[in-house]
């Protein structure tokens, strides 16, 4: 089967219209994207950001009328002119198998000190090394963007036997998982996303660390504390936003021993010294630390030891 693909330009307030307008003519699906290069960070689960100039591309069946060449041209023109677009155009795709398209994107990673990132449906290039075997789904935390890799290279260069860690904005579990495999006794992941703790469940099952890890939505860890009287841990590390960063130092500090070290990211270059400040109250903080990668050098990463 062979697709068309309507795609136009047009500012965020016009983007509600569009969808309708792209759906109500037959539309299968709709896509958003970013038209220029404006960074939009991790929403908070019901949040939906957008960009301020936004291109929907909507994918129509080639075979069907409404999904025509012709069709799908005069749509664009008709649509344009209700929302207002800056720009329009038509593509056409061949068909695939999408599901082996998909995971095509998907390769092994390689991160510092023997640590790998491998997609579960691949074998592991150096079976020797410490892998982390990871289904990149729904849950943030693949180990592809810039902020996962800071963390986990940070764990990298940790001491971690026998030490109790706290994965706080576990996502899809994979600081946690790479914390036990790297010789962690046990971990406490904890984010507020059901469908994180979920991933984050599945993925230390695929890496035979289920039974060292336990997974929670913040007020149920909170509940567990209490109940089971949960000493501070050794480690937190904390890949999230800077502004619930900001508000959870105080508590972090009361969950960690004395000596207990911290590592911080999901942080752009002008959120350091905000964090910074909010944590050095409690904590003795490192150099800031940036992602090498010239693309993605703007991320940074903080970390500390406790004052205790």
């Amino acid at each position: 089967m062979a697709w068309h693909q309507l795609h136009l330009q047009c500012e965020k307030a016009n983007v509600d219209l569009a969808e309708a307008l792209l759906l109500e003519a037959g539309a299968l699906s709709i896509a958003l994207d970013d038209a220029g290069d404006q960074p939009l960070f991790e929403p908070l689960p019901g949040e939906s950001p957008l960009w301020d100039e936004v291109i929907l591309t909507g994918l129509f069946d080639a075979s069907t009328d409404m999904g025509s060449q012709q069709a799908v041209e005069q749509l664009s023109h008709d649509i344009a002119a209700q929302v207002h677009a800056t720009r329009t155009w038509v593509t056409a795709v061949a068909d695939k198998d999408w599901e082996r398209e998909w995971m095509s994107h998907y390769k092994p990673i390689e991160c510092a000190n023997n640590l790998w990132i491998v997609p579960n449906w691949l074998t592991p290039p150096k079976p020797e090394a410490t892998n982390i075997i990871m289904d990149p789904g729904l849950a943030f935390g693949t180990g592809y963007h810039a902020t996962t890799r800071l963390c986990l290279d940070w764990l990298t260069e940790q001491d971690l036997t026998n030490k109790v860690v706290i994965d706080y904005g576990c996502g899809s579990g994979i600081l946690g998982v790479a914390a036990l495999l790297l010789g962690a006794r046990h971990v406490y992941a904890v984010d507020i996303d059901p469908q994180a703790v979920l991933a984050t469940n599945q993925n230390a099952e695929r890496n035979n660390v289920a039974h060292q890890l336990q997974a929670f939505l913040p007020e149920d860890f909170n509940t567990y504390c209490t109940e089971n009287n949960i000493q501070p841990v050794d480690v937190i590390v904390a890949n999230i936003l800077a502004k619930p960063l900001i508000g959870l130092a105080p508590y972090f500090a009361t969950l960690i021993a004395s000596k207990g070290r911290i590592v911080l990211a999901g942080l752009i270059e002008s959120q350091t010294e905000q964090v910074s400040d909010a944590y050095s109250p409690y904590f003795t903080l490192d150099a800031k630390h940036a992602f090498t990668a010239q693309e993605d050098h703007h991320w940074q990463r903080l970390s500390g030891t406790f004052i205790s």
